[in-house]
Formats: structure tokens, sequence, C-alpha cells
């Protein structure tokens, strides 16, 4: 198992940036697929990217492709979601999950995570 901590939400305006953090203990990061989650208010969570880094995998949803950087630093046991260019429907509680195995065609589904931070809220505004 691995514990998760995010942090780096806010309130920002439309077209703004953010770089959420997630800081991993009780094993490596780089020993897991490590993902961003986010989950708006009535609607079902999504996957928003993740990361093997061991296999230079890296996967997208395509609402965010071109904007989201999702990167993780080794030595701080840490993953990081850089978002450029936010809109108002990026706003949502973002969450950092792991799962030992990243696939392409699954890497999205939230239940195949065993293992997840509390959130961090994101709130763009227009």
């Amino acid at each position: 198992q691995v514990q998760l901590v995010e942090s780096g939400g806010g309130s920002v305006q439309d077209g703004g940036s953010l770089r959420l953090s997630c800081v991993a203990s009780g094993d490596t990061v780089d020993n897991w697929c490590m993902a961003w989650f986010r989950q708006a208010p009535g609607k079902e969570r999504e996957g928003v990217a993740a990361i093997r880094a061991t296999r230079s995998n890296s996967y997208y949803a395509d609402s965010v492709k071109g904007r989201f950087t999702i990167s993780q630093d080794n030595a701080k046991n840490t993953v990081y979601l850089q978002m450029n260019t936010l809109k108002p429907e990026d706003t949502a509680m973002y969450y950092c999950a792991a799962r030992y195995y990243c696939y392409s065609a699954s890497w999205s589904r939230s239940l195949d995570y065993d293992n997840w931070g509390r959130g961090t809220q994101v709130t763009v505004s227009s």
C-alpha cells in the first residue's frame, strides 16, 4: 500500500495555470502506476492522466491533452499534474491514485485503483 496526499489546488481565472502535487509515503512512486482523477459535483469520477515512469508510459484524457502534463520526481516521491490553459469545465475535486499496473485500455478505470488521496479542489472561473 501507499499513502497519498494532494496539494496545490486553488481558484484561478479562465486560462490560468496550477500545479498539483501528490506526495507518496509507504512506498516509492516508481513502483506504481500513478494517476490523477477528478470529480465535479453531480458527475462521475473521471481519469485525467496516468504515468508509469519505469516504462516511460503516460496517458491522458482527450479533454486535457495538450494542456495538462503528468510527471514524477522520484527523489521527492511526488507526482505532479501541471495544468495550463485551465477552463471552467476543469473545475472539480482532483484526486491522486495508485495501482500496480498501467494499461492503455484501462488506466482511467477508477475501480481498479486501490490507493487514493483525499483530494484537492480546483476552481476555474470565467
